[in-house]
């Protein structure tokens, strides 16, 4: 257990230990502690543990960044990896290093690009069912509809052909739970178990020249090598679809989610979005990635939506070894808390923090990187499906925007759910109407 020494200089905190987890309380007590002692503070958990909550642009980027080899995944990390195994978000060391060498060719953008058909079908169901409940007068629960679009599209993306042929065969995804469970629990483990056999049979089929002849992800996890020649072996592949899976939906199910409901909230905005996608995209065949690039406005919409709601509104690490920050020393074996929620919603760095203002995006005299902004980390673990959430993101607004006016039924603001992702509480329920 690690003990505080009484040499270290350590950031101003309370004298009492504090628990914390992943949840609201954790939220309010973290949330209450930057207001009394500042952006760094240190605390002692129950268990004797020294521990640091970080707010300070600067450390964050030290920590996630610059010296990001003195820190490993932190206490919180073991819901998940009973989900993921010991995919790449939850993997440290050789493993990881391993891992990420091989996975990063799958998502350059020439690679990305060759799924931008899928990213347009699924767009287009979505849009026919919304046809359908506008024009009967329905309502739209857009929390299950963003959910269910970007979960049929990263399963097509990453099976191709065995989407429709392997894991719809029963009439229904099997993988749906994820998209509606967040405890993440024992339950869900049980479910879980019931992909990965799924999922090695689709493996051995592969490895054995059958399933889909189409390009996806799985063929490029298959051809990837390690610097010595070897593959994934069965169990890794597992674990790093499974991750690739999970991740690969929710930040851009969530941030869509929020995206909808705030586009709702803020006409302005809205019209501006419009115009743009009318311009950029008139329809399916202008849909570029040149094109889609020049979506600025966009951009600015979604990134200033995952400020607001970053999809993991808590990282945390462990140093194993000594580090400093600030001024203040860090011994090895010390818990570091992050909040994305907290930092962007800080008011020294971002003015007016909880007004939605896509205009905070506009090129600045700050350079971006320099930017107290981490949705999808920072540093080498900073997420590798980030352009291809932007770009589904992006072609799911400027094809349905253009499209269907979408109004909440109910004018009260959304309650969090703070779990390990940060999703509204109860599902947002839209009226669409046809422009």
């Amino acid at each position: 257990m690690t003990e505080p020494q009484p040499d270290y200089r350590r950031p101003p905190g309370p004298d009492q230990p504090v628990t914390l987890g992943i949840d609201a309380e954790t939220l309010a007590t973290l949330q209450a502690l930057q207001g009394e002692h500042g952006d760094m503070v240190s605390m002692l958990k129950p268990n004797g543990r020294l521990a640091y909550f970080v707010n300070d642009a600067v450390e964050v980027r030290r920590i996630l960044a610059r010296r990001h080899s003195k820190y490993h995944k932190g206490p919180g990390f073991e819901r998940v990896k009973m989900l993921l195994g010991n995919g790449l978000i939850v993997s440290d060391g050789d493993v990881w290093r391993r891992s990420r060498t091989m996975i990063q060719p799958a998502f350059s953008r020439q690679n990305v690009h060759r799924l931008m058909t899928v990213m347009v079908e699924c767009t287009d169901r979505r849009a026919a069912s919304w046809a359908q409940a506008a024009a009967n007068g329905e309502t739209i629960n857009i929390t299950s509809e963003t959910s269910d679009f970007a979960l049929e599209l990263i399963l097509i993306s990453i099976f191709g052909d065995d989407y429709g042929n392997r894991i719809l065969t029963e009439g229904e995804n099997p993988f749906a739970f994820l998209s509606r469970d967040s405890t993440r629990d024992l339950s869900v483990v049980m479910k879980v178990r019931h992909l990965r056999e799924l999922l090695l049979g689709i493996i051995a089929d592969r490895r054995a020249g059958k399933g889909s002849q189409h390009f996806d992800f799985l063929s490029m996890y298959l051809d990837a090598t390690d610097k010595q020649g070897n593959h994934f072996a069965d169990a890794e592949l597992l674990d790093e679809l499974m991750t690739l899976i999970v991740a690969g939906f929710e930040t851009s199910a969530n941030t869509l989610n929020w995206v909808w409901y705030l586009i709702a909230k803020h006409p302005d905005v809205e019209a501006k979005l419009i115009d743009e996608a009318q311009r950029m995209v008139p329809n399916v065949s202008a849909i570029t990635a040149e094109n889609l690039a020049e979506m600025e406005y966009t951009q600015q919409t979604l990134e200033e939506a995952l400020r607001l709601y970053p999809p993991v509104w808590l990282f945390t690490r462990r140093s194993h070894a000594e580090d400093e920050l600030d001024r203040y020393d860090v011994p090895t074996g010390t818990d570091i808390y992050l909040s994305p929620y907290i930092l962007h919603r800080t008011d020294h760095y971002w003015p007016e923090p909880e007004r939605f203002d896509p205009d905070r995006f506009v090129l600045s005299d700050k350079p971006k990187k320099d930017r107290p902004y981490f949705p999808f980390s920072l540093g080498p673990r900073r997420c590798l499906g980030e352009y291809f959430s932007f770009l589904e993101m992006k072609v799911h607004l400027g094809l349905l925007l253009p499209r269907f006016r979408m109004r909440p039924v109910d004018d009260a603001e959304p309650e969090l759910e703070l779990a390990i992702n940060l999703r509204s509480a109860e599902d947002i329920q839209m009226r669409p109407s046809i422009r």
